[in-house]
This record gives structure tokens, C-alpha cells and sequence, in this order.
């Protein structure tokens, strides 16, 4: 093999600005993968990118001493929970009780490719925890929703290991909030630096924070970190009295739909029950288990939870989890699963819309079980947020809107830094016309 060192010009055809951002099903993905350039062939080497901010950081003193843990269940769960009730977007899924679930039920463990590093910060003066982050070391970029598989193949054709990398988020949830929980911003800063200063030491190629808040991801740009970012469609209660007051806000095309689905489901004589956390039982976890691993069996493909982990949860945090199960003729034959969370004051909250599936399928079932059902109770128990999880442009005909959504990327190779910092430009600059296409064609009355 030629030694060749690579310089930033080597490798910017490899992300090439994606051809266009198009839709299918709601999904907003590049139509191919970049295009293959020149092959080139070089020596494996590896350089220590060190973001001046960071280093700088790392150097002042503080009172804290830094851990890395191999499981949740090493950090204190009193106080990761009294931690995170602080943060300006805390949601139930950075619950100590959610991330030890996945580790518990070996969802997201060392053998599925989900190695947990959690990043801790305690305060030597009080030996309390003063900020922390759930990090992952990663062998594969299944289930995280912020796509890099064009970034991985990139790596490989040209012989560099792009796994593994170090992944700050929830696992298989693409949902935005806090990412650095820190008891203030000394701690959070000295978190951010920290996380950076873990991805120089270790033997990765690159460090991933997944659906942060614009705030912190804001300080990790600040740092030297990439911003990226993304869309999902989220519903907003202005206050509705009851569903069909939504509906008088929407084009009549939309509210005709909207009824005309529904109705679909009634005449075909399909009830919907509700069942809050407390009251759900074991024989309502295993039917929902059913649904939800029927759902990846159509897609051919392998689920990322298990029975175990929705029984743990049902355990451990009802009060933030309902069941929507869908009967017909007296049996059960589709399910949708909602987080919610009410707000610290009590004055709002938010629904998160996260697994559905259905034994049987009947026109409109899904949009029933998995979208209007939960909408109804967003607007019986005024929640203030009803977020769709992701992808899903058809949610917008159904009262669902853009909202930009962020990650925040860091890779230890100069050259593909400066190729990724490119191509994340050209796809910030079609998010944004993508958006403003979107609510120029937005569903509600003018």
C-alpha cells in the first residue's frame, strides 16, 4: 500500500450534496448513497482532533471526579432521577428507571452492539451527583434515527474502522431533550468538555449526541462539535375543548378525512380502550408484545425490545405509560403504546407516541389506534404536546407540523471532518427549504 496521509480535498467527493431530500411514506431520507469516488489506498492512521474550547475546559479545576460506568445500574438512580427533574427538558425515556430497563432486559447491552459508558460527574465537596449522560460505545448504527451509514461506508472504502464510535442518547428513541444533565451550567460545560475529551482518549472514530435540545447543543458546537439537523411532526394543543373543536380549526378537505377515517373504524364495528400504567396487566403486555413484534416482522426485520422490558417498565414507571388496544368482536387485535409526562407545575405536558402494531389490519385501524386516539386524550387531560415519533409527512394531514430537530457530531479524522462538515451544510440548507415547502402547505384554516 501507498502511506499516503489524506488532506480534507482527498475525500470531500465522498459526501457529495445528497442528489435531493425526497419523501415516501412521510419518510425524509437522501434518494442513494453518496457516490463512490476515486478509489484510494493508504496506511490505517489515526489523528486526535482537539477542539481548543475543550482542552481548555479539561485544564481548569474543579471539584468533580469523572466516571465511566459499565451499566445504569452503577449510578445512583435517586439521584440520575433528582438530576434530570431539574433540566429544562427532562421526558420520562432519560428516567433511571427506563435506561436500567434496556440494560435489565438486555436490550441495549454490550451483545446487542450497545455497550454503556455512561459519563458521570460527582461533586468531591458533597459526593452528590452533579452531571451525567447516558453514552453508549457503539458496534453498528441500528436504532438511533440520525442515519450514518453513508458516513460507515465511507470509512470502509477507504480503509478506515468507522466502529466502534461513542453514541450520547436513549436507545431506539428519537425523541429531542436534555442530553448533558448537569445540576448548573459549570457542571454542564465541564460535561460537554468531558464527553469531547473521552472521544479523543478512546479508540473510537467519532462521538454522536442524538436529539439533544438546541441549548445543549448549542454548548457542544461551541466545542467543536457538528450540528445536524433533522424533522419530525409534532401536534400542539391550542386549548382545544374536545376533538371536534381540533377539527374546526382544520381545511375542510382535512376534517372530512379525518371523520371519514373514523367512521371507517366504527362501522366496521372496532372499540378502543384506554389503560393507564397502573391498570395494565401482565395478559396486556404480552398482547401488546405480540403487535409490536408483528410490527417488525412485516418489515422483515429483527425488534429491538422485548417482552421482559415492556413488563419492567409497566413496573417500575406506570404513571408515565397507557395502552390503546384496539377489539374487534370481543378480542383484542391491535395496540399502540404512549409515554406521556406531565409538566413540573402540573399546567401541561407531553404524549409521545412510540410503538403500535396490529394482529389483524383493517382500513384506517392505525390512524385510530396509533395517532387519534391518543389525540383525544392529549385534549381530555390538556396536555400541551403530542409528538409522532419519527418520519411521517402524512402526519401533517392530520394536524401534526415540522419541527427541526438536531444532533451533534465530532470525528477524530481531519480530512472526513472537514468532508462531513460540508455535506452537513448543503443538508441544513435543504432541511430548511424542506420546512418552509411544508408550512407553506400547512393543514389548518388560513
Amino acid at each position: 500500500m501507498t502511506d499516503k496521509r489524506l488532506e480534507p480535498g482527498d475525500v470531500q467527493a465522498i459526501f457529495k450534496p445528497p442528489h435531493a431530500l425526497t419523501h415516501s411514506g412521510g419518510l425524509l431520507y437522501h434518494d442513494r448513497l453518496p457516490r463512490r469516488g476515486t478509489a484510494m489506498r493508504y496506511v490505517r492512521y489515526r489523528h486526535r482532533a482537539k477542539p481548543q474550547r475543550a482542552r481548555k475546559l479539561n485544564k481548569e479545576r474543579f471539584n468533580y471526579r469523572t466516571g465511566i460506568l459499565g451499566s445504569p445500574a452503577e449510578v445512583d438512580a435517586a439521584q440520575w432521577n433528582a438530576l434530570l427533574a431539574r433540566q429544562a427538558q427532562p421526558t420520562p425515556f432519560l428516567r433511571h428507571e427506563f435506561l436500567a430497563a434496556l440494560d435489565a432486559t438486555r436490550c441495549a447491552t454490550a451483545d446487542a452492539g450497545w455497550a454503556p459508558q455512561f459519563v458521570t460527574l460527582t461533586d468531591t465537596r458533597t459526593g452528590q451527583l452533579a452531571a451525567a449522560a447516558p453514552v453508549y460505545l457503539k458496534g453498528h448504527s441500528y436504532g438511533e434515527y440520525v442515519f450514518d451509514w453513508a458516513w460507515a461506508d465511507a470509512y470502509k472504502r477507504n480503509g478506515l474502522e468507522y466502529y466502534p464510535k461513542l453514541l450520547c442518547a436513549v436507545p431506539f428513541t428519537p425523541v429531542q431533550g436534555t442530553r448533558l444533565l448537569a445540576a448548573d451550567e459549570t457542571a454542564r460545560r465541564h460535561l460537554a468538555a468531558t464527553l469531547v475529551a473521552f472521544a479523543e482518549q478512546a479508540d473510537v472514530s467519532s462521538l454522536h449526541v442524538l436529539f439533544p435540545t438546541a441549548e445543549d447543543a448549542a454548548m457542544l458546537t461551541d466545542l467543536g462539535m457538528m450540528q445536524r439537523e433533522g424533522v419530525q411532526f409534532h401536534w400542539l394543543n391550542d386549548g382545544y375543548r374536545d376533538f371536534d373543536d381540533f377539527l374546526s380549526t382544520l381545511e375542510q378537505k382535512k376534517r372530512k378525512n379525518i371523520r371519514a377515517e373514523r367512521r371507517k373504524v366504527r362501522d366496521a364495528g372496532v372499540t378502543h380502550r384506554r389503560i393507564r400504567g397502573e391498570d395494565i396487566r401482565d395478559e396486556h403486555w404480552r398482547f401488546f408484545s405480540r403487535c409490536y413484534r408483528q410490527t417488525y416482522r412485516e418489515h422483515f426485520s429483527s425488534p429491538y425490545l422485548n417482552l421482559d422490558f415492556f413488563r419492567t417498565i409497566g413496573a417500575t414507571m406506570p404513571e408515565n405509560l397507557m395502552l390503546v388496544i384496539a377489539e374487534y368482536e370481543g378480542k383484542p387485535i391491535a395496540s399502540s403504546l404512549v409515554v406521556y409526562q406531565r409538566d413540573a407545575d402540573g399546567s401541561g405536558g407531553t404524549l409521545y407516541g412510540r410503538y403500535w402494531g396490529a394482529l389483524e389490519h383493517l382500513p384506517c385501524l392505525h390512524f385510530e389506534t396509533a395517532y387519534y386516539q391518543p389525540l383525544e386524550f392529549c385534549i381530555e387531560e390538556k396536555l400541551a404536546v403530542f409528538e409522532g415519533g419519527a418520519q411521517g409527512e402524512h402526519k401533517m394531514a392530520r394536524g401534526f407540523m415540522p419541527t427541526v430537530t438536531r444532533s451533534a457530531h465530532w470525528l477524530a479524522h481531519p480530512a472526513f471532518a472537514d468532508a462531513v462538515a460540508n455535506f452537513l451544510q448543503s443538508e441544513a440548507n435543504q432541511i430548511h427549504a424542506y420546512v418552509h415547502e411544508l408550512n407553506e402547505r400547512n393543514p389548518f384554516r388560513s
